[in-house]
């Protein structure tokens, strides 16, 4: 029986929103994951089947509008779906192969379960003359086995005795087609296509990318479950590997094929051919029914560690949002190198590639997955070497990550990019967003905080930091007149500022978050130090040749760093109180979005650089990532003041002047709104729930979900209303009521216990510590501390409002 809170529905067949709907029906399991097209669909304008594994990238040279561009991308790999078929006629012809294009539909449905982790499509069709087949096909991309998927169809003739004819195959001729403005660029990432066949119902295909030459292999077994085909040919091609089956069906009795697929790469470990492997574990694969059960009880698992509690429309959509980003980074993730991919496993736009969405990300994952944040850390942490000798190649010390990362660790963020108003390509600056390193170290520290992870930040989290803070401290440049330190020549989170108007030079000086930021991480590496012992401090200098002298300049950049501040707010950015103010009415009534203000303006050859007009949150980012009495000492250790007058007018300066062109700027303004302005807070919350289901950015999220502001909205609940830290060896709560969200519950993984309940009901908020022989938790609230021992409950009175 359907559950409303845990199932989403699809009904009819409308092409204009296929691709949205691939991508949000994408089923996955951190290794690999698939997109939600019909399997009988062929890449195109309407359909984008789509397969994609963690960390799978090659790298191809095109040429554009007369210049070599490179790119690396994340591969749209053999697609694995195909599976067609069609009825014999009376006169004893085979009549056209079925597709949802070219038949009408009018009961097509699909029925995404997130209980089970299933997508369900039904339908039935009318094959001219013919009877009605009635059609069910439920797929699976296994939680419990990384490697294997498997899809299901049950035929039913309801008024017909007869045979249908099946193919079902693996395509390898397949590109990287689903973002449609890369169309100029060379999209084929796989070649040396083998294919084959083992006997009695399995056919193989295996192929490599093309630069980065990944092997990459699947093989396919497709059955009769109700007994033997009446005819079954297994047809190697060139690019595809072909199964023929021709079933007998009789009126009123299903006949039910299950087709289960295993992939593999040469990147997997404690495997010698992928191939081998690929063919072995298909043929010993259970049935549809036990696979379906194993993959049911993989998710219970992940549900119980992981669900949120949420009342009514919101709560549904939350769920949705967790269902996606575990699909993206699961428990499978930690035994991987990869990152955190911006648009989740689920469709080729920004490539695949890792940008600084972990930090929307991490403060989630920390208290239900650890081990997976550990390993996303972890994949930074083997690209420090890179980022240490990019770093020097532009003439600094310390660690220089790139803004875009992919598979090595280089700077993969694109020199040039396309303008789809205006059709032009232009300079890309984005790289000049150094700001990714703090998220970095921000994450370490905030790890460490969550888990008590000593080893870690003592080794590898130590390394990172000190070298983020080694870099920041050597771009920072004192400034004589001012006795003030300034970065210059970056670009903000905002990302549409990216030069002052004029301007020869890209970047902008004196960025607020980019300097509040770097503070805070050389604060953070001086404590580290401090609280290392003795003997590990040492060799922590010593292997990356620390010596004292530097340290002072660190203490001194970190309290003297420049935050520009006009009209008593605090500025953007070095000279943005200069820049013209855009007559946001006007753009509003002219255009149907504005989101994206930057392509509007360079279409009419103006550009953003010019106005005080944001992407995205930049200086309210601050906000977000730290709670009020800790963003209060950060501004008092630069020597600025910072009341609740200043942060107010500030918030109110810049909510005026922000387009909200990214997800994530309802994340955030949601969040800091909670406590600056709570009465606003619910409209940017709810614009962040619906951002993909509604696909507010016309179009994007066909192109793959936004992780980054679905992960979120499970923080805004966890942490935006609760005000929860992980600080101190205790659990620090601050709750703010938001009457839209009044209701919640989530359980956590603190320290040693697993499922730490919080609930919040009526106004009043519960600790529970499930039984256990591990340490009592401290919790402070309301400028007192408790403890919660094992087993036992505890109702908290939050502070008066």
């Amino acid at each position: 029986m359907a559950e409303p809170e845990w199932t989403w529905e699809w009904t009819g067949y409308d092409p204009a929103a296929e691709r949205l709907r691939e991508s949000l029906c994408t089923l996955g399991n951190g290794y690999f994951a698939t997109r939600g097209a019909v399997p009988e669909s062929r890449a195109g304008l309407v359909h984008c089947p789509g397969t994609y594994a963690a960390g799978c990238y090659n790298r191809l040279v095109s040429t554009v509008a007369g210049r070599q561009v490179v790119n690396e991308d994340l591969v749209n790999l053999p697609n694995w779906l195909p599976f067609r078929f069609r009825r014999r006629r009376a006169e004893g012809t085979w009549g056209p192969w079925f597709s949802a294009d070219a038949h009408a539909l009018p009961d097509h449905r699909h029925t995404l379960d997130l209980r089970r982790a299933t997508l369900t499509r039904t339908f039935r069709h009318q094959g001219g003359d013919a009877g009605v087949l009635g059609v069910e096909q439920t797929r699976l991309v296994h939680m419990g086995d990384p490697h294997l998927a498997s899809l299901r169809t049950v035929f039913t003739a309801e008024d017909w005795s007869g045979e249908i004819e099946i193919e079902s195959g693996l395509d390898g001729e397949v590109i990287n087609g689903n973002v449609h403005r890369y169309r100029a660029l060379d999209r084929r990432h796989l070649t040396l296509v083998r294919t084959g066949a083992e006997e009695p119902h399995t056919v193989w295909l295996s192929c490599r990318t093309r630069t980065s030459d990944v092997t990459v292999a699947l093989a396919a077994r497709t059955t009769v479950a109700d007994g033997a085909p009446a005819s079954s040919v297994l047809r190697p091609a060139r690019h595809r590997a072909l199964h023929h089956l021709v079933v007998p069906i009789a009126r009123g009795r299903p006949v039910t094929v299950e087709k289960t697929v295993a992939l593999h790469t040469s990147r997997d470990t404690a495997i010698g051919d992928p191939l081998g492997e690929a063919v072995d574990r298909v043929s010993a694969a259970a049935g549809f029914p036990a696979l379906l059960d194993s993959h049911a009880a993989a998710w219970a698992r992940l549900w119980r560690r992981a669900d949120i509690q949420v009342p009514g429309e919101a709560g549904r959509i939350l769920r949705f949002h967790l269902f996606h980003v575990l699909q993206t980074l699961s428990p499978h993730t930690a035994d991987l190198d990869v990152g955190v991919p911006a648009r989740g496993l689920h469709g080729e736009a920004y490539r695949g590639h890792v940008f600084w969405d972990e930090l929307f990300v991490l403060p989630y994952l920390d208290l239900h997955f650890p081990e997976v944040s550990r390993a996303l850390l972890n994949y930074r942490y083997r690209r420090l070497p890179r980022a240490c000798r990019e770093a020097a190649a532009a003439g600094r010390a310390g660690a220089m990550y790139p803004w875009q990362s992919g598979s090595d660790g280089r700077e993969e963020t694109q020199a040039w990019h396309l303008n789809p108003r205006s059709g032009r390509w232009l300079p890309d600056h984005s790289r000049l967003q150094h700001h990714v390193g703090s998220a970095i170290a921000y994450n370490v520290w905030r790890y460490w905080e969550a888990t008590g992870d000593t080893e870690f930040l003592h080794s590898k989290g130590a390394e990172m930091l000190l070298q983020i803070a080694r870099f920041w401290a050597d771009l920072a440049v004192l400034d004589p007149g001012t006795g003030r330190y300034r970065i210059r020549g970056v670009v903000g989170p905002d990302e549409y500022h990216d030069a002052y108007p004029g301007a020869a030079r890209p970047g902008l000086d004196d960025n607020a978050y980019t300097n509040v930021m770097a503070a805070w991480v050389l604060t953070r590496a001086l404590d580290l130090l401090r609280r290392l012992p003795a003997w590990r401090r040492d060799e922590l200098c010593d292997r990356v040749r620390l010596e004292g002298e530097e340290l002072a300049k660190w203490a001194e950049v970190s309290r003297r760093l420049r935050v520009p501040f006009h009209q008593g707010v605090i500025s953007q950015f070095e000279g943005y109180d200069a820049l013209a103010e855009l007559d946001w009415e006007a753009y509003r009534a002219r255009y149907d979005s504005i989101r994206r203000l930057d392509r509007i303006l360079e279409a009419e050859g103006d550009t953003v650089n010019r106005y005080k007009a944001s992407k995205q949150a930049d200086v309210l980012m601050l906000g977000y990532l730290f709670p009020p009495a800790e963003l209060r000492h950060l501004f008092r250790r630069l020597g600025y003041g910072l009341d609740d007058e200043t942060w107010g007018r500030t918030v109110d300066y810049y909510l005026r002047r922000t387009s909200h062109g990214s997800t994530l700027s309802e994340v955030v303004h949601g969040f800091v709104l909670a406590r600056a302005r709570r009465s606003e807070a619910w409209q940017y919350a709810r614009e962040a729930l619906e951002a993909d289901i509604a696909d507010i950015q016309g179009g994007t999220t066909g192109e793959g979900i936004h992780l980054g502001a679905m992960a979120g909205t499970l923080d805004l609940v966890q942490r935006g209303l609760t005000g929860l830290e992980a600080r101190e060896d205790a659990l620090w709560l601050d709750p703010v009521p938001l009457p839209a969200l009044s209701e919640y519950g989530f359980s956590l993984r603190y320290r040693g216990h697993w499922g730490v309940g919080v609930r919040c009901r009526s106004g009043r908020l519960e600790i529970g510590v499930p039984p256990s022989e591990e340490t009592p938790i401290r919790v402070v609230l309301a400028g007192r501390a408790v403890t919660v021992a094992p087993g036992e409950t505890r109702a908290l009175a939050p502070r008066e409002d």
